[in-house]
């Protein structure tokens, strides 16, 4: 099959936008196609979790993004008019060598789009705007795909692969039949809008300001960085009321359940009304199409959870296309990322479950360790090769995130990683030989660093510990499966 493209992608959201960058780094060509005319352009997923602040390092984008955003403010609790105390939704933590990100940045999904697709375009991708995924086809070697424009059809694309990043109502997961299993986490609607804000209203932005025991339900304005504009979120007491999302409907509920006025709102920029819903595809892979994001699941906003699993899924399956359509990697590596994400995204829905429902009765809705997504590994996956025994309880395996640190030379480990490269990571002992290693594989040597212990460790092009063991025996097989093999050394004539 001739090839207009090597993968394409569906969906030019954070997860769409997060693999088109990732792709495009390893020589992958990736069409990006959006049905839309433009970005999103609310405020929607606003924090990105430690995580996803390593993911955004490695891909060259995390110091644009840390200028444009902010720590999340504390919380001021409201009744009318009168304070009733402050606290912090997201507890606050010190970087540390392990853990140079240690907190969530408040930054709009609107603003994180936007500079994703800027370092797209200075690796020579791009988004094409308006042309909808409405129909494909699947081949033995490849994908072919139907665009349409305003309702009309317009391209036939080919490629070798297709990853649906559209959404919730994924076109592309639809015509799979695929099925999402979930739940209704509460019947009760909600309002989500960014809504600018008169100086004169009197709503300092330092605070992330709260009605809990609005009439008619609770009230939260969120100030965003870099402007005037708050995000607010409103829920409704009446499972059966239907949410207005109309500008002059958001002032009226902002009058009526806070001490603000109709007027004050200057400017209803975006809302939109949703109930809070868990859901997850029975399979994120068929044949030569994948499901990402929230085509492959969908959470409450609570714990800030959703947004932030879609980009992992994009990291974790961008390498793993780039090692096949680049480097020879068996087919049968593809298979890995359903069998890596799906546990990861089932547990990520019940910790979004668990805060929507918890705050929802009034209890602590303090974030901590459990939504920063450090803690997500794959130690269960054919990926994770562990040859080591004896290990302490708690000691760093094969499928754990690879942690930061010092190397003594003035970098950090990161700065190893940095790329879309796998990092053969020699720690307190000698590196092994590695006769002919290809451009995919690069090599270092540190001593020995207590979050690592010593021995070897071949850290994947996802910041994960794919291989480990005192020795390098077993080593050449775990390349050979990944496609990162030393080519043969060929004697000179």
């Amino acid at each position: 099959m001739r090839r207009d493209a090597d993968v394409l992608i569906a969906g030019a959201g954070p997860t769409g936008l997060v693999l088109a960058i990732d792709l495009a780094r390893r020589g992958v060509r990736a069409l990006l196609v959006e049905k839309a005319d433009r970005l999103f352009p609310g405020s929607r997923g606003k924090g990105l979790q430690p995580r996803s602040q390593e993911v955004l390092d490695d891909l060259g984008v995390l110091p644009a993004i840390q200028a444009a955003g902010s720590l999340y403010p504390r919380m001021l609790r409201w009744e009318g008019t009168e304070r009733r105390g402050e606290w912090d939704m997201m507890k606050r933590a010190e970087p540390t060598a392990r853990i140079p990100y240690a907190n969530t940045l408040l930054i709009p999904q609107s603003r994180t789009q936007e500079l994703l697709r800027a370092r797209l375009v200075e690796l020579g991708g791009e988004v094409r705007f308006g042309a909808e995924l409405t129909g494909f086809r699947e081949y033995a070697d490849g994908v072919e795909a139907e665009l349409s424009r305003d309702g009309a059809a317009c391209e036939t694309v080919r490629a070798a692969f297709l990853v649906a990043a559209d959404g919730g109502r994924s076109t592309v997961r639809r015509a799979l039949g695929i099925g999402m299993t979930g739940e209704t986490v509460d019947p009760r609607p909600m309002l989500v809008a960014d809504v600018r804000l008169a100086p004169e209203a009197g709503v300092d932005r330092g605070n992330w300001h709260v009605w809990p025991t609005a009439p008619g339900g609770g009230v939260a304005l969120c100030p965003l960085p870099g402007g005037d504009v708050f995000q607010l979120i409103a829920s409704f007491e009446d499972a059966a009321a239907v949410v207005d999302t109309a500008p002059e409907a958001v002032r009226d509920l902002l009058a009526a359940r806070t001490p603000l006025a109709a007027k004050d709102v200057v400017e209803v920029v975006w809302a939109s009304g949703f109930r809070a819903r868990a859901a997850m595809a029975d399979r994120f892979r068929a044949g030569r199409v994948f499901l990402a994001g929230d085509a492959a699941h969908v959470h409450s906003p609570a714990g800030g959870q959703g947004l932030n699993t879609g980009i992992q899924d994009a990291y974790n399956l961008g390498w793993k296309l780039g090692q096949v359509l680049r480097h020879g990697a068996p087919a049968a590596l593809l298979d890995s990322y359903e069998a890596e994400r799906l546990p990861v995204a089932a547990d990520v829905l019940g910790i979004s479950t668990r805060i929507h429902r918890a705050s929802a009765e009034g209890e602590s809705t303090q974030r901590g360790e459990e939504v920063q997504q450090l803690g997500l590994g794959y130690r269960d996956s054919a990926l994770a090769a562990e040859t080591r025994t004896g290990l302490a309880e708690d000691a760093l395996r094969a499928g754990d995130r690879a942690p930061d640190g010092p190397c003594g030379d003035g970098r950090r480990l990161f700065d190893l990683f940095r790329g879309p490269h796998f990092t053969l990571l020699a720690v307190g002992t000698a590196l092994p030989g590695l006769p002919g290693a290809p451009t995919c594989i690069r090599t270092a040597r540190i001593a020995a660093y207590e979050p690592y212990g010593t021995g070897l460790f071949l850290i994947r092009p996802d910041g994960y510990v794919g291989w480990a063991g005192a020795t390098a025996d077993g080593l050449d097989a775990y390349l050979a499966a990944v496609g990162a093999a030393p080519a043969p050394v060929t004697a000179p004539a």
